[in-house]
């Protein structure tokens, strides 16, 4: 019996709620969690949860044993992390849960620089729109738009993310009427469901920042299925510039209202302030922050060929 084995497929259980989970997370089979809790439960001659087909929680003696085996395993892990990081030795495995907007086009490219130069270090991303708590669902790291809202949550912020309204050349012909931000409430929009301002938009006008309702005529939590709605002609969106920048570059988009810059938001990179591979995420954070600009390149080169308002370098 490897007792550490067991306690930290124990931890995992206890935290996640759940064996598929933290068997996910551990990178082992359902039944090999199962397999540890029983040898611990052997060992320690009580049950440690109480199961049934749709939860498991702790039972009496689990919930005391949980804060022990927790702050082993975390000393541990941290032990580890800060062992390897004195030797400069990056290895293990680093969990990343990211937003398809950056994880396709861009971070595989990075990928493929970082895992050149730290060779040992085994990297797993999850692409998905969801936004997500790292902690419950076992990522070191997860690459969102939207600040952290757990106070072990920590952030760092990568870039400006400028949005955009945008249509189709063809889909244009019908809004040429389109020339003040409040006209919009005259048409339907493609938006991002998981906005916290869902079907409010706000925009630049003058000196200010103004918020209008507009009508979401299409929600959906894929930046890409609302970029492939606009090329075909099904209406306005509003996009996040590094999906719709090559579309834009090649004339298959064009803006709406392209003086009136949207608010924009920053892609952070959110992690728990305890995470047992600091080192690990610190040295990921490093090399995408020396590499990519807060105005980043495809903004640059939006903001040249005047689809983008100069106006988003005085965004934060």
């Amino acid at each position: 019996m490897d007792k550490l084995q067991c306690m930290e497929a124990f931890v995992r259980v206890a935290e996640c709620g759940s064996f598929i989970k933290a068997a996910e997370q551990l990178g082992v089979t359902r039944s090999v969690i199962s397999n540890r809790i029983q040898q611990l439960e052997n060992f320690i001659k009580a049950p440690l949860f109480h199961r049934s087909t749709r939860s498991v929680r702790l039972s009496d003696i689990g919930e005391q044993y949980y804060r022990e085996c927790a702050t082993l395993i975390k000393q541990f892990e941290i032990l580890a992390d800060e062992m390897a990081h004195a030797t400069s030795k990056m290895q293990g495995r680093l969990r990343i849960h990211m937003a398809p907007g950056f994880a396709i086009d861009y971070f595989g490219h990075l990928l493929t620089i970082f895992l050149k130069e730290y060779p040992d270090l085994n990297i797993d991303v999850a692409v998905n729109d969801r936004v997500i708590d790292p902690i419950t669902e076992g990522f070191d790291i997860v690459f969102q738009m939207f600040p952290p809202t757990g106070e072990s949550l920590v952030e760092r912020k990568l870039f400006n993310v400028n949005r955009i309204l945008c249509c189709s050349p063809e889909y244009l012909n019908n809004i040429k009427h389109i020339q003040e931000p409040e006209q919009l409430k005259e048409i339907s929009i493609g938006y991002y469901s998981s906005s916290p301002t869902r079907n409010k938009i706000q925009y630049l006008k003058n000196t200010k920042f103004h918020e209008m309702e507009i009508n979401t005529h299409l929600l959906s939590s894929s930046t890409h299925l609302l970029r492939d709605f606009a090329l075909s002609g099904g209406g306005v969106v509003c996009l996040p510039t590094l999906v719709a920048h090559k579309y834009l570059m090649n004339k298959q988009l064009v803006t709406v209202l392209p003086d009136y810059p949207i608010l924009n938001y920053g892609l952070r990179a959110v992690f728990p302030v305890n995470s047992k591979n600091l080192s690990k995420i610190r040295k990921l954070l490093d090399f995408l922050i020396a590499r990519l600009d807060i105005i980043p390149s495809w903004d640059i080169e939006l903001i040249n060929a005047k689809y983008l308002s100069e106006k988003v370098k005085f965004f934060e």
